[in-house]
């Protein structure tokens, strides 16, 4: 299944549409948020951020979104009025906070914007408050963060997607009757040494088993390891730009890279796996959609 949002397409065969990247921005500990709650923030900052990620999408043709963290609505609102002068692609809605992803569902139906907004996201721990006010905005899409903590085994991960747990639906179906018709699959990530590599397992066997498409936040292991976090700063962004590439080979569509001043390795990094997948298919009848990295950069 391929989605649309804003005119990014996410889905398909490996080595058809490019996997599309979702930097955020905004997010806790941001050197260029002054008051999270707020929204101050340094508005030349995050221009420069939001237009070197365009640019790069541009460039490599691997599909850019503007992954939008806040953790109050005044915060949101502020983020948003701003983010609408420079940016027109998808955007991801998240939150720690349940009533403020519910307040940002509500606000980009009341602007128009719902078209272009993911949710992010239906998981086992959504609520009913939410998940009533996720249908009832306009918003159809939406990330599933398929985890289970009593269960992060693959079939467990699975069993979420599609039987649910603790009383509650499979995420799939939850998702389907407040709306989504474009769903993302997220397996979750644990950190390394505690299974993070089922993440990429499971994205293989989600996608073939529900031909929805897939990615996840795996970069989220490397910054837990401990190892790692003693080596200098160049080798930790070298690893971490790497898992986009993991992500990807294990038929990732989307990848959720972290913070968005990491886009100058991982968009290369991607687009280098991209074209290598593309090549690995073209004996299997699969095209490369127009403008992939294959067609750009070769």
């Amino acid at each position: 299944m391929v989605t649309n949002v804003a005119g990014a397409k996410i889905g398909g065969q490996p080595g058809e549409n490019p996997a599309a990247l979702c930097g955020t921005i905004f997010y806790k500990g941001h050197k260029i948020v002054e008051d999270e709650d707020k929204g101050v923030f340094d508005q030349d900052g995050a221009e420069v951020l939001i237009n070197r990620q365009a640019a790069l999408s541009e460039e490599t043709g691997n599909p850019a979104v503007l992954h939008l963290y806040a953790k109050t609505t005044e915060a949101f609102r502020r983020y948003l009025d701003f983010v609408d002068l420079i940016w027109d692609g998808p955007l991801i809605l998240d939150s720690a906070n349940p009533q403020t992803r519910s307040s940002m569902a509500n606000l980009v139906s009341e602007i128009g914007y719902a078209d272009r907004s993911i949710y992010n996201s239906i998981s086992l721990g959504m609520r009913r408050p939410e998940e009533e006010a996720l249908a009832r905005s306009e918003i159809d899409s939406a990330i599933l963060l398929a985890y289970s903590p009593a269960d992060s085994s693959v079939e467990g991960t699975l069993k979420v997607l599609e039987e649910g747990g603790s009383g509650q639906r499979g995420l799939v179906d939850l998702a389907r009757s407040a709306g989504m018709t474009n769903i993302l699959i997220d397996p979750g990530v644990v950190p390394m040494g505690d299974g993070a590599g089922k993440a990429l397992r499971v994205s293989v066997v989600a996608k073939a088993r529900l031909g929805l498409p897939v990615g996840s936040g795996i970069h989220n292991a490397v910054s837990t390891w401990s190892w790692l976090r003693e080596k200098d700063a160049l080798v930790r962004r070298c690893c971490d730009s790497a898992s986009a590439a993991l992500q990807i080979l294990s038929g990732g569509d989307f990848v959720l890279y972290g913070p968005i001043e990491n886009a100058g390795t991982v968009f290369p990094v991607a687009a280098m796996t991209e074209i290598l997948v593309s090549e690995a298919v073209d004996d299997l009848e699969i095209v490369p959609a127009a403008g992939h990295p294959a067609q750009r950069l070769v």
